[in-house]
């Protein structure tokens, strides 16, 4: 395995730009419990993975 010294490479790489929308607070979860299952307080944020597994 090579040892890769990252801030030699770093000027090679373009900047990049983050897009983060504005969120909007409508309240929290009133089931703790639920909440900490889930990995959020907010039910805005929860967003459960759909995605499938790709298999050749």
């Amino acid at each position: 395995m090579q040892d890769y010294k990252f801030d030699e490479h770093c000027e090679q790489f373009p900047v990049a730009m983050a897009y983060v929308p504005w969120q909007r607070f409508n309240g929290i979860y009133e089931d703790l419990e639920k909440a900490y299952r889930i990995g959020t307080i907010f039910p805005e944020l929860n967003k459960p993975f759909t995605g499938g597994r790709c298999v050749q």
